[in-house]
């Protein structure tokens, strides 16, 4: 089985709205339905799993119905943290489905994801037992210790940036937490980084540059001139 773990636990500190991020409305529609839509229509997904704020839980089911997310599975308090978060949706798995099954681990607040990116995901994920969305850097990267000049730059042309999805099998992913919780690591910023500090070779699958986290009140200006073009 193939499962959509979406991560919707943000509180949108650098967003500075009262409403979470992922629930913020585009064209009278929360920015996580989008997200949803695209693994609801994937014909390789067969669940889905969002771990949320627990004031938020019952909205979200309201909305599945509304807009007939049958695949929504599982509603799951999130954590702290967006690692946490992670583990709460892991261990809700665990309870539910077998150690081989495939998770994709997705940000709720990323709802332009491609159907192909997800194809590509899996078909990663099939050839390497492990997959991260990835695009290269195109522009000219330098490095600073004291963020307002430098004199070390970087070879763009090794450098890329990684998205979402983040495709494992649910054995590993939890694995993976398990020795978090053994080697004290906290907080890391995404499952590819736990996997490289565990020592684990990351494999890229396709990303797009559409593909955007919506984080900042500008990146929610981009999100609604490209759904208006996409309506157009």
């Amino acid at each position: 089985m193939n499962i959509a773990l979406l991560t919707a636990a943000g509180k949108s500190t650098r967003m500075h709205a009262e409403i979470p991020k992922q629930f913020l409305h585009i064209h009278n529609k929360p920015i996580i339905l989008y997200t949803m839509e695209v693994f609801q229509r994937h014909a390789q997904i067969d669940a889905i799993l969002v771990v949320t704020l627990e004031p938020w839980k019952d909205m979200l089911w309201a909305y599945a119905k509304q807009y007939q997310i049958t695949k929504l599975k599982w509603v799951v308090k999130g954590g702290d943290t967006g690692q946490e978060s992670i583990r709460c949706g892991l261990e809700a798995l665990d309870r539910k489905c077998q150690r081989e099954d495939v998770v994709m681990i997705h940000d709720g607040n990323r709802p332009l994801v491609s159907d192909e990116i997800i194809s590509d995901s899996l078909a990663t994920y099939a050839a390497y037992g492990g997959a991260v969305a990835a695009i290269p850097c195109v522009e000219a990267i330098y490095k600073s210790m004291d963020g307002i000049a430098s004199d070390v730059t970087l070879d763009r042309q090794e450098l890329f940036r990684t998205q979402t999805p983040h495709t494992y099998s649910l054995d590993k992913l939890l694995w993976a937490h398990q020795q978090a919780k053994e080697r004290k690591i906290e907080n890391t910023t995404a499952t590819c980084t736990l996997m490289s500090l565990l020592g684990e070779r990351i494999y890229f699958s396709k990303g797009s540059e559409k593909n955007l986290k919506i984080t900042t009140s500008e990146d929610m200006d981009i999100l609604e001139a490209l759904l208006s073009e996409v309506k157009e």
